[in-house]
């Protein structure tokens, strides 16, 4: 037995939900959230933008292109804090935020032990 019939036309005076009006809405957000993912870049806190001074660290947007890539490898995988690590340059990285915490050099990075990251990047 059929209790209920649900009615798949509208009744008069009643507004029906078109298919091309969910499609451009769905077709809108995408676009959004594409446009929002492709501006994030990586940002250097004061402290990170002074230690890259004093060290002698040149932030050129190639470098803020390799740590941007860096840090969406490693959302993509689930961590927070990052080390994006190179020959010579260290960078410690809050991932969801996409901040650069601190900058290290390759001098500095010999007696160094890093701690509070859950993951590594080789830039």
């Amino acid at each position: 037995m059929i209790d209920r019939i649900e009615r798949l036309t509208p009744v008069s005076g009643q507004k029906s939900v078109s298919g091309s009006q969910n499609g451009d809405a769905f077709a809108s957000a995408l676009r959004q959230e594409l446009e929002r993912t492709q501006q994030q870049t990586v940002a250097f806190s004061k402290h990170a933008m002074a230690r890259a001074e004093e060290r002698g660290i040149e932030v050129t947007p190639h470098l803020i292109e390799r740590l941007s890539d860096s840090v969406a490898r490693a959302e993509a995988k689930g961590a927070t804090n990052i080390l994006a690590l190179d020959r010579s340059l260290a960078f410690i990285i809050n991932v969801p935020h996409g901040r650069v915490i601190t900058t290290m050099s390759q001098d500095e990075m010999k007696d160094s032990i890093f701690t509070n990251i859950d993951g590594a990047v080789i830039l």
